[in-house]
């Protein structure tokens, strides 16, 4: 990615986050957008989103995100409009890179307490 293309991802990724925070976060909710891809011809903007919602499913959340694109485009313009010449598309994902490192965590720990002879091993040192 070049510098602009990094650049412009940077802002996109904060101005989102105030949007997202400020207007479809309900309550008891926590909306991270954790990266922003770029094409590089800027045309279109990948992002990917951590939503964390204690007793509660998230997927209505990310339909509403998802459906309410538009208006996160046009909210995310009265932004950004000064900084770039078109406004790019916006696709959001949903970012399970915390999910993915829960899961390898669980998985060494219990490949750390299941084994026995490594247990031995760490005493004896």
């Amino acid at each position: 990615m070049s510098i602009r293309t990094e650049r412009l991802a940077s802002v996109i990724q904060k101005d989102l986050g105030e949007i997202l925070q400020r207007n479809y976060q309900p309550m008891g909710t926590f909306i991270t957008v954790t990266r922003v891809r770029m094409t590089d011809d800027l045309s279109i903007a990948k992002v990917y989103l951590s939503i964390f919602s204690p007793n509660r499913d998230v997927a209505p959340v990310y339909k509403k995100i998802d459906d309410s694109q538009d208006e996160i485009r046009y909210l995310l313009a009265s932004k950004i409009k000064n900084q770039v010449r078109r406004i790019p598309e916006l696709l959001f994902f949903e970012d399970d890179s915390a999910e993915y490192v829960n899961k390898i965590e669980d998985l060494f720990s219990k490949v750390k307490g299941d084994n026995p002879e490594k247990r031995d091993v760490d005493n004896e040192n």
